[in-house]
């Protein structure tokens, strides 16, 4: 295996073209021969390379490649701070270009947006991106959530796409980040927003409003607005439900009530097990919001 990794050095990290997956120069026994060994490779410039080749395997259909190597092969090396900056910052441009090409079978957009949201941690925990850059994450992070509309979850063969829930986890590392202002915030929260009360009436079944309720505990968590804008945002949700003469009559009104009432009741608990002041204070303006609801 090491020998098929190796050939993969001698391509330039800043050139090297897309090559399908498996990577060239490695096959499928390689890689989970890789992954039993927890992903370890000792070159650096070995490592460097295989992750930016792993991108095309999270456009993979079998969910083994996707999630289980190249998935967890980058969030294991950002993890362990194992990948540089130069590296992180390509494999950034690398996943900003499958974010903007097609996605037939769904799968390259929603892991491309998960290891997105590994690329910012990595900017939170330890703060690497230019101002310019950041600002334009937070314009893609709130453009790709905003923009899905593909809402399947769990597919049995297929495994997970989750579109929904990734770009949920990569706003949460944004919003989180002491380095993203209040303006940023706002745009992070109208993003939940769009996909808490879905346009597209889609009842979650996935798992979607607890991950869409993480970031707003950690926006809360940061104390950036005060109870009285907090219970604008959450009585405002209500308005997305549409025309309330359609209240109980119409399976999409109500499937965009369902939807929210999972997110404020799911965030409710949180917030009242929560021994941070400022999460445990959403209370009220979350009971508002569920008062705001038909």
């Amino acid at each position: 295996m090491w020998q098929r990794i190796a050939c993969l050095a001698l391509l330039s990290c800043s050139s090297f073209a897309y090559a399908g997956c498996p990577p060239e120069g490695t096959d499928r026994p390689s890689l989970d021969l890789l992954k039993q060994q927890e992903f370890a490779l000792a070159d650096d410039a070995q490592r460097a390379t295989l992750a930016l080749a792993l991108v095309d395997c999270l456009a993979d259909p079998d969910p083994a490649l996707r999630d289980g190597i190249a998935y967890e092969a980058l969030t294991a090396w950002m993890r362990g701070k194992q990948l540089s900056e130069d590296t992180r910052r390509t494999l950034m441009t690398r996943l900003y270009k499958m974010l903007d090409a097609e996605d037939p079978a769904g799968f390259a957009h929603p892991f491309a947006a998960l290891v997105l949201s590994e690329v910012a941690r990595t900017d939170r925990i330890e703060p690497w991106m230019s101002k310019k850059e950041r600002n334009a994450m937070v314009v893609r992070a709130t453009d790709y959530e905003t923009s899905v509309r593909d809402y399947r979850g769990f597919e049995a063969g297929a495994g997970w796409r989750h579109g929904v829930a990734h770009g949920a986890d990569w706003l949460l590392q944004l919003a989180s980040n002491e380095q993203v202002d209040r303006k940023q915030v706002d745009r992070i929260l109208a993003a939940l927003a769009s996909q808490i009360v879905p346009e597209q009436a889609h009842a979650y079944v996935f798992g979607e409003p607890g991950r869409l309720a993480r970031p707003v505990v950690f926006i809360a968590k940061r104390g950036l607005l005060t109870e009285a804008e907090w219970q604008g945002w959450f009585t405002g949700l209500a308005s997305r439900l549409g025309n309330q003469e359609l209240a109980y009559q119409d399976p999409a009104w109500l499937a965009r009530r369902h939807d929210l009432i999972a997110f404020l009741s799911g965030l409710y608990l949180e917030s009242d097990q929560s021994t941070d002041s400022q999460i445990n204070g959403l209370k009220p303006a979350i009971v508002a919001g569920v008062k705001s609801v038909p």
